[in-house]
């Protein structure tokens, strides 16, 4: 049952593999020029796995000691998690204990393969997402520990290393907007990001513009309802 689950889903999880090694390797570089032991990147792959938040975290941890600001920040930059979770709790129903690390193990990527692949008729689908998952951290864990030992050896300049993250946002930004017809919650997050940018400067405009950028959009949203309301009553 486990081995057929394996094999099933590895070929879901290769491409991510290629995006993961290469993202991990940039963190795993970006946290060995900071000074840090490859043990740092590997720990913080596997226990914070959270791509964009461990990108982060090396400002937060070279920077004064905040605990309160790096809570909210880490409950920012990942809060769209709230609504994964919730759209994955009929999907995680009789799994069994396997569920505790499934929803730990969940990112962008492996909620994207175990909601809409539905594995072969004879394979489990508690262990498909099981092994999806974990290979999933896996690759990203080797690659943050691949990254960090290579940079014990090879030395060059890795200034703007860390703009990979921003790439990689930029990339998905794009993405999202070629195939959104409705542009208005994009346009919010950039007019919500500069604006706070204006007021706040560069390294304390993030929590703003994040609580901003939620609140105008609660704002559309009950615009919406009101308006749909009006129409369905007229």
């Amino acid at each position: 049952m486990k081995k057929k689950a394996f094999k099933a889903a590895l070929p879901h999880t290769l491409p991510i593999c290629v995006g993961f090694l290469f993202l991990g390797m940039s963190y795993g570089f970006l946290m060995r020029s900071k000074g840090f032991s490859f043990v740092y990147p590997m720990l913080m792959s596997l226990f914070i796995f959270a791509g964009s938040m461990e990108f982060v975290t090396v400002n937060l941890l070279l920077s004064a000691y905040n605990p309160l600001y790096a809570f909210f920040l880490t409950l920012m930059v990942n809060a769209r998690h709230l609504f994964y979770g919730i759209s994955m709790l009929s999907t995680y129903r009789n799994v069994g204990i396997k569920k505790l690390y499934l929803i730990y193990g969940m990112c962008d990527e492996t909620f994207a393969v175990n909601c809409s692949v539905t594995p072969p008729e004879d394979v489990d689908r508690g262990w498909f997402m099981f092994f999806v998952t974990l290979l999933n951290q896996l690759y990203w864990v080797g690659g943050a520990t691949m990254g960090a030992l290579l940079g014990y050896v090879i030395h060059f300049d890795t200034t703007g290393i860390e703009f990979v993250m921003t790439a990689l946002f930029i990339v998905m930004f794009l993405g999202q907007w070629e195939e959104a017809k409705d542009h208005r919650p994009a346009l919010t997050g950039l007019g919500c990001s500069l604006v706070c940018l204006l007021l706040f400067g560069g390294e304390r405009f993030i929590l703003p513009a994040m609580a901003l950028i939620v609140v105008c959009l609660m704002l559309g949203q009950r615009r919406a309802e009101r308006r749909t309301g009006k129409g369905a009553g007229q």
